[in-house]
Formats: C-alpha cells, sequence, structure tokens
C-alpha cells in the first residue's frame, strides 16, 4: 500500500512542476518577445528570426529559475493535498508528512541531477547558437574572440583593415607575448606586429615596444604604437563571461584555459559550483516550501498563497545573488559562496522538521 502511495505522490508532484515550468515557459516567451522585436526594430530582418531566438534563449532562462519552480510547485501540492483532505488519509494509512517530504526530497534528488545532466547540456547548446545568431545582426559583429590551447584569438575588422591577434596571457588589463596580422579588406597581408605588452585598457590599444615585419624587413620602435580597435578589457571580459552557452565539460576545459593564460577563473568556478549544487538546491526548496505549508493556517485564500510565494522567490534570489558577487569578487571562498544559501536555508528546515509529523 506504501509503494502504491509514493509512486502516487510522485506523480502528482511531478504533474505540479510541469504545470508550474509551462506557466513560466509562457511568460519567459512573451517577455522575451517583445525584447527581441525591440533589439531589431531599426533592422530588417525577418518576423521569425526574433521569434526563433526566443526559443533559443528561453530554456537557459527556464533553467535559472528551476529551483523558484520546485519551490512554487511544492506549495501547489501540499496546497491541493490539504484541500483534498489527502494527509489524513495518508496518516491513518500509516504515511506520515516526514515520510511524504522523505519522497519529495529524494524525487527533487533525481530530477535534479537529469536537469543538469540533460537539460542544462540542450539548453546551453541553444543558447551558443542564440548569442552566435545575435552577434551576427549586431552592428558591430564584424570581430570574434575566443580562448583555446594555443592563448587568446581575436579578429577585429575596424578602418578598412582586418587584424588577426594571438597572445599567450592576459594579466592586469594587458596582453602579453603578442603578435598581430594586419591584412587590408582583401586579406592581402599588410605587416606583423610583435610585442611584449599591449595595454587594452581603452579601446585605443598602447602596443608597448613593437617589432614591425613588412616588406621582409623589420622596424624596432622604441616607442609606443596605437591601435584603434573595437575590444578594451571589459569588452573581452564582457564576450567570455557568459557562461550559460557552455556545457559542464566546456567550462571545465574553459576553466583550465583560463588558469593557464592567467586569466581569472573565479565567474567560472562559481558558475560550475552552482550547477554541481542544483540537485541539493531543489530539494532544500522542496523541503522547505513543504515546512511553511504545513506549519501555516489552514483555509487560506489562493492569493496568500501566491503572495508568498512570490515574496519568498524575490528573498532566495536576493540571498543568492549576493552570495554569487561576494564568491566572484573574493570575498568568501568560491566553495563557500555556493553552499551559503543552502546552509542558511538548511538551518531553517532542520527548525521546522522537528515537529513536523504533528501538523
Amino acid at each position: 500500500m506504501i509503494n502504491i502511495y509514493k509512486k502516487y505522490l510522485i506523480k502528482k508532484f511531478l504533474k505540479k512542476i510541469i504545470s508550474v515550468s509551462i506557466v513560466f515557459l509562457f511568460l519567459i516567451v512573451v517577455l522575451n518577445i517583445f525584447e527581441e522585436i525591440s533589439f531589431f526594430e531599426k533592422s530588417e530582418v525577418s518576423l521569425m528570426i526574433p521569434f526563433l531566438l526566443t526559443f533559443l534563449n528561453s530554456s537557459s532562462i527556464l533553467f535559472e529559475i528551476f529551483p523558484f519552480i520546485f519551490l512554487i510547485s511544492s506549495l501547489l501540492f501540499f496546497l491541493n493535498l490539504i484541500n483534498d483532505n489527502e494527509l489524513e488519509v495518508f496518516k491513518v494509512n500509516g504515511l506520515s508528512n516526514l515520510k511524504i517530504i522523505k519522497i519529495l526530497f529524494f524525487t527533487s534528488i533525481a530530477l535534479g541531477l537529469f536537469l543538469i545532466i540533460f537539460f542544462y547540456s540542450f539548453s546551453s547548446k541553444l543558447k551558443f547558437i542564440y548569442l552566435d545568431m545575435k552577434n551576427n545582426h549586431t552592428t558591430d559583429g564584424k570581430y570574434l574572440a575566443m580562448i583555446n590551447e594555443n592563448g587568446i584569438w581575436i579578429k577585429d575588422e575596424i578602418n578598412e583593415k582586418v587584424y588577426i591577434i594571438n597572445a599567450k596571457l592576459i594579466n592586469n588589463q594587458k596582453l602579453k607575448t603578442v603578435l598581430i596580422t594586419t591584412f587590408n579588406s582583401n586579406y592581402e597581408l599588410q605587416n606583423l606586429i610583435r610585442s611584449d605588452s599591449i595595454d587594452i585598457t581603452k579601446n585605443e590599444w598602447l602596443i608597448l615596444d613593437p617589432i614591425i615585419a613588412k616588406d621582409h624587413k623589420y622596424i624596432i620602435q622604441d616607442s609606443i604604437l596605437k591601435l584603434e580597435t573595437h575590444f578594451n578589457f571589459a569588452k573581452i571580459n564582457e564576450m567570455f563571461s557568459d557562461l550559460t552557452s557552455l556545457n559542464i565539460y566546456q567550462l571545465n576545459k574553459l576553466s583550465k584555459d583560463y588558469e593557464r593564460l592567467g586569466y581569472s577563473t573565479t565567474e567560472v568556478r562559481v558558475h560550475l559550483n552552482k550547477i554541481y549544487t542544483y540537485p541539493i538546491y531543489f530539494s532544500i526548496m522542496t523541503i522547505f516550501s513543504s515546512i511553511i505549508m504545513l506549519n501555516i493556517k489552514r483555509n487560506r485564500p489562493m492569493i496568500f498563497y501566491l503572495i508568498l510565494s512570490i515574496f519568498l522567490s524575490v528573498v532566495i534570489y536576493y540571498l543568492n545573488i549576493l552570495s554569487n558577487i561576494l564568491g566572484e569578487n573574493g570575498k568568501v571562498p568560491v566553495v563557500a559562496s555556493s553552499l551559503m544559501p543552502l546552509f542558511l536555508l538548511t538551518i531553517i528546515i532542520s527548525i521546522g522538521l522537528i515537529r513536523i509529523n504533528e501538523k
């Protein structure tokens, strides 16, 4: 009999998660489509492009809000059990409140593992395609930047010239050990520029002690050569900062590449730790919502539960934002920044579980 109840509860809980996810996905699509249409309002593109971009971006946004989907789904799950007087039926048949929470806890962990292994890989791929398409439609889309085992690579087109830039390291807003290959608009080689250090604080780069190779001759300058580009340190950092377009394997590889190049790995490690802790995060949100519902007074109006779920979601969201910022700024260790919100919620949950079966 207990196994039948377990299957019933798991099925009911999954239905709530799917229903809430569909509602949030609809809201994401509606809000995002207006943003994409506004982005292309001055461009001559097909009307299908904003809709396609919205589709590509929606799954990534949905993944970010899954913790709150679990929280709201748990709230609605228990609200349904309470309104249908099913909790009393379960107690009579030996299924206590604590046992129900345990079932939801392990279901949340299992579902969380599925989401980070399969759904996140799927959403990151769509996000990558989204960013690639979006960049192709920007007015300054004739450049790119990437990192691989050979260092940092940048392609830039400006003033009818094409620059292919390779640097071994980036440190203190400077590119180190740099080779710049210059072409004209027809991709005919113009010159090569070597430098041990280039200041990229602004879009006008300061090339220190450049060595210029042109027409089989080397020109050594003991001065600063200025080079106008679309890039500066902040722009390069921004292009590498959208980590949601990379799957877990790519994020780990990127972290190793950043470390080898002297680039800060903190943001990548914070993002990875957030993904790794998501199954625990989902399960804690489920228990947190369950305890609130079992301890709250019955027969409240529906609007009360709606406001409560929004309030809790906002508080926990900003708690996570604060924790991530502290980790990225080095104020607290990276692992601690990921675990701190979970630790605080666990303390609250532990207090709430003490007399949960009496409810």
